[in-house]
């Protein structure tokens, strides 16, 4: 179905909002645009100084911590300008929520992304769907899972292919007697798929368990025997500058490089089995967003908590790589002066006057840093909200 179409100026300081659009799908609201604008979550600029890169800010509010909260108000996609002000909001409806909301390429053209479920982070009957938006705001595709499994919201990714990335979560029985567990008891696998958008054919899929081993995990079993063990927690696929797949466990504090064909782990990351050894503060605990930075550079979100800090505050890390020597070092480092420390969700992007943009995650705050690492823009969303990740965009709309 399309979105009802308006015109707006998506300039980098717009002195006010001119429309809102509104998403005519199943799970959308089709309220009147000025009560859609009184209701959306309002962003609190808390610094605004000069030097920002040009762009639009992407979030995707939603009730706030592990678990995805109680929502505590209108959830769903947003985009606002650096002073505050509400560019577009489309409420998510029927206990659902958006994640990972950002501007991608589809077919040689910029397009509005994001996946949408309930549950978000709540593990148990969470069904995420993702969807493609034209810059004449139409919904020119979505994306499922296949092969009877169901996706989940923490990564919608286009490739250059025309195909997208997506997580997984299933429940499956495995033998956990070896770390301590039952020899048939529920277990959380990690998946991702390769979906041809332009057909839902799944042209990859990796399964976590027989390639990455139970007793990688740091996260421990539960109390009940019918609940089930997530062991893993893959937060982030990403692409390597060679085609192959990094791949983000949250629950193994571990990046693994896998063989975009075979799904073979070429190498780990961290962890308990990690082929790098590291250089003097390079090491990272319970990471997302780890995304290709540079020839044998990794760029990553380090929390640093789950749930008691490992250091005092979470961090962005620039890390690189020596495959011969198989060592990592850190070569730059950024947090937020209020040394925030987020126990879940967070990303970082570089910007093309090389800043770097920070979404903090479960704080619902979202940051601006120089190229020299100085903050320039500090904002947060209403409390009892968060947002999964955060951007800026240049978004060409009509």
């Amino acid at each position: 179905m399309d979105l009802l179409d308006i015109r707006h100026p998506l300039t980098t300081r717009a002195l006010a909002v001119a429309a809102f659009l509104f998403i005519a799908l199943a799970g959308y609201a089709s309220d009147e645009p000025k009560a859609a604008a009184d209701s959306a979550p309002k962003v609190t600029v808390l610094q605004n100084s000069p030097g920002q890169a040009d762009g639009l800010i992407f979030i995707a509010p939603k009730g706030a911590g592990i678990g995805g909260g109680p929502q505590p108000g209108p959830v769903g996609p947003e985009i606002v300008d650096s002073s505050g002000h509400v560019i577009w909001f489309s409420p998510v409806t029927n206990g659902q929520v958006a994640a990972d909301f950002r501007v991608q390429s589809y077919l040689g053209k910029p397009v509005l992304t994001w996946a949408q479920q309930s549950n978000f982070g709540k593990l148990a009957g969470a069904t995420s769907v993702s969807y493609i938006a034209d810059d004449t705001y139409h919904v020119i595709a979505t994306v499922k899972a296949g092969n009877g499994l169901n996706a989940d919201a923490h990564e919608f990714l286009l490739t250059p292919q025309g195909t997208a990335l997506i997580t997984i979560y299933d429940v499956v029985t495995a033998d956990l007697s070896s770390v301590g567990g039952s020899k048939n008891a529920p277990v959380w696998e990690g998946s991702i798929q390769e979906i041809d958008v332009a057909t839902g054919k799944v042209i990859f899929e990796w399964r976590s368990l027989g390639k990455v081993g139970l007793d990688e995990s740091y996260w421990p079993l539960p109390d009940s025997s019918t609940a089930a063990w997530d062991y893993i927690h893959i937060n982030g696929i990403a692409l390597d500058d060679d085609g192959n797949l990094l791949l983000s466990a949250r629950h193994t504090s571990t990046i693994y490089k896998l063989d975009r064909h075979t799904g073979a782990v070429i190498w780990r990351l961290g962890g308990k089995k990690s082929d790098y050894r590291f250089g003097p503060g390079a090491a990272f605990s319970f990471q997302h967003d780890p995304v290709f930075a540079g020839p044998n550079t990794l760029r990553i979100f380090d929390n640093e908590v789950n749930p008691k800090p490992v250091m005092p505050a979470s961090r962005i890390i620039w890390l690189k790589l020596d495959p011969s020597a198989k060592t990592a070092t850190l070569i730059r480092s950024l947090d937020h002066p209020d040394h925030l420390s987020v126990l879940s969700q967070g990303s970082a992007q570089p910007l093309d006057n090389g800043n770097t943009f920070v979404g903090w995650g479960e704080p619902g705050r979202f940051s601006e840093f120089d190229a020299n690492g100085h903050l320039i823009f500090d904002a947060t969303l209403p409390k009892g909200y968060d947002s999964y990740r955060a951007y800026r965009f240049r978004w060409p709309a009509h």
